[in-house]
């Protein structure tokens, strides 16, 4: 037996493996990167705007407030704010059902407030409602966490 030939198909093979196998990780390697759909856009934006809106109630920014909201979710929001020394808000957002431009975006919230050295905590779920192009806020349903407790 010639050991010398089967050295030779030995290392033939080993080299022929490895090159299919490097071929291989580089063409499964890459990712195909995926157009963002709008609906995942829409609902990026609804997110970020409940953030921009619970960072203005924290500030007790009413320009702000206003801005990112119609009238009527503007005047929901007026009508609820109180003067409290001190405030923590977190939102989670649960689910995001979008109809045409209108997004409802379930948060679920929990907050705690400090008003007149007395400390209040509180926690829900809302439903806001957002519409046109930007999003701006235009109904909060359910518990409205800009209300905070008394």
């Amino acid at each position: 037996m010639n050991f010398d030939l089967f050295k030779n198909r030995t290392i033939t093979c080993v080299a022929m493996l490895i090159f299919f196998a490097g071929l291989f990780l580089v063409a499964c390697g890459k990712k195909e990167v995926k157009p963002v759909s709008p609906e995942s856009k829409l609902t990026q934006e609804a997110f970020q705007l409940a953030d921009t809106l619970r960072k203005a109630y924290l500030k007790n920014d009413r320009e702000s407030l206003e801005r990112n909201s119609t009238q009527d979710g503007y005047r929901q929001i007026a009508q609820a704010l109180k003067s409290f020394e001190s405030a923590d808000l977190t939102f989670t957002p649960t689910w995001a059902e979008i109809q045409d431009s209108t997004v409802k975006l379930t948060v679920s919230w929990k907050g705690t407030w400090v008003v007149r050295g007395k400390t209040t905590e509180d926690r829900g779920s809302a439903i806001f409602v957002m519409e046109g192009e930007p999003l701006k806020l235009a109904q909060i349903q359910r518990a409205n966490p800009f209300a905070q407790p008394e």
